[in-house]
């Protein structure tokens, strides 16, 4: 479970402090799926990046099952991301020199395992989100929503309690979005992950259980009873 209590970021832009988090509290239950909202420098990107440790507060906690990550060595830090978080991101990130198969496994390769189980992680994370059949495959043989799936098979392959997504159908036209979100909802409910997700696709939004709309720093949660859930 995710607990945020005081969250406050500061950046310096120029002579004027920027509050890009403003004060925030919010629970994310395990297994919870959560979708953040707001208007563009609305703070949402610096929100995901507080629940991935990818960014420390300027103030505040961010406890994960117990830990608090803004106060974790960055050793331990990076340790808890390689272990109990995968992303995914609007661009895929994925290395244009390496085959699909090889770019999954590139996020086994802080945990330490042996060379044989990482092919066969690799493989069965590349089966569940379709993609058996193109692991061989180096990114530009693949279409958007191809890349898209490796790079979620990336995030899954390492067995992650928590998957945080900022914008993953942004470089997507409608028809794919659909698929990808369709695919991540059926992998969130397969493995219990807790899923927060980032978007400013008010369609995707609404499929969420749960909504937070954030605007200049400031959170606001609302449950949505109508959602896909």
């Amino acid at each position: 479970m995710y607990q945020l209590s005081g969250v406050t970021k500061c950046y310096r832009r120029g002579k004027e402090t920027v509050k890009a988090l403003d004060g925030v509290d919010l629970t994310v239950e395990d297994g919870g799926r959560l979708v953040i909202q707001g208007p563009t420098g609305g703070g949402k990107s610096t929100l995901l990046q507080m629940l991935g440790g990818l960014d420390r507060p300027t103030t505040g906690s961010v406890v994960l099952d117990g830990t608090d990550l803004a106060a974790l060595p960055e050793a331990r830090l990076t340790r808890v991301r390689a272990e109990r978080i995968g992303f995914v991101f609007q661009s895929f990130n994925l290395v244009p020199t390496l085959t699909a198969r090889e770019n999954v496994q590139t996020a086994l390769v802080p945990l330490g395992l042996k060379a044989g189980e990482r092919r066969e992680r690799a493989a069965e994370a590349l089966a569940s989100v379709g993609l058996a059949e193109r692991a061989g495959h180096l990114p530009a043989e693949l279409s958007g929503g191809q890349q898209q799936r490796v790079a979620i098979a990336r995030a899954l392959v390492k067995r992650p309690a928590v998957l945080l997504a900022d914008e993953p159908t942004g470089n997507l036209d409608e028809s794919t979005r659909d698929e990808v979100m369709e695919l991540l909802e059926g992998l969130w409910t397969e493995h219990g992950l807790t899923f927060v997700m980032v978007t400013h696709d008010s369609a995707l939004a609404r499929r969420a259980p749960r909504l937070a709309t954030i605007r200049a720093g400031l959170v606001t949660v609302t449950e949505q009873a109508g959602s896909r859930s």
